[in-house]
């Protein structure tokens, strides 16, 4: 799979997984769509049947990339999701880095030399920002984001929105954005759909 330049429109077709009706849905190159839903939904399966991390129905396709003809670890490579609660396994930020951080540490407001730093110092916001800059530096060409901001105070919710959406913007990234907070699904999506007894609606 190539990953030079944006790979087109993200299509879930016919995605089934857990209780979920099979979803159809298209998300274009550069926008937001939002997902909310009561606790135990679906939501995060249904993310998670998109990165090919779970069993599921239907298929994917990435522009005129399948899901189904890709092997799992290329796919996740460029349908990205980025979890609630991210994974580290090693014991400095830096050792998780393929590629420089670049402008972004400065951008979500910590210092150059948190990569330096041990895992066990990082509060949970600090991951979950951290996790973002590793994950978009991989430079994947869509994104699933599970509350990207779940852990951030106020301030760096709004940070972490602006960066995120210039970045998505300018790659041209398809998005989906778990969110539960109604003035946030405001302010980063561009279409807002909730799942509600088993069944993706425009909310």
């Amino acid at each position: 799979m190539n990953s030079s330049g944006p790979a087109g429109d993200l299509a879930l077709e016919d995605v089934s997984v857990g209780d979920l009706e099979p979803v159809s849905l298209a998300v274009s190159r550069g926008k937001v769509i939002c997902l909310s839903g009561a606790s135990g939904s679906g939501k995060t399966r249904l993310l998670r049947a998109v990165a090919d991390l779970e069993p599921h129905g239907g298929d994917c396709r990435l522009g005129d990339i399948r899901q189904s003809e890709t092997p799992a670890h290329n796919w996740r490579a460029q349908v990205m999701m980025i979890p609630a609660e991210s994974q580290w396994w090693h014991e400095t930020v830096g050792e998780h880095f393929d590629a420089d951080a670049g402008d972004a540490l400065e951008a979500l407001d910590l210092p150059g030399e948190a990569t330096s730093w041990s895992i066990d110092r990082l509060s949970s916001g600090e991951k979950q920002r951290l996790a973002l800059i590793r994950a978009l530096a991989r430079e994947p060409r869509a994104l699933l984001l599970d509350e990207p901001t779940a852990n951030l105070d106020a301030e760096s919710i709004k940070r972490v929105e602006r960066w995120l959406l210039e970045i998505i913007e300018r790659r041209e990234l398809p998005t989906l954005w778990v969110a539960h907070d109604a003035e946030q699904i405001q302010r980063v999506s561009n279409r807002h759909l909730l799942i509600r007894d088993g069944r993706l609606e425009e909310s």
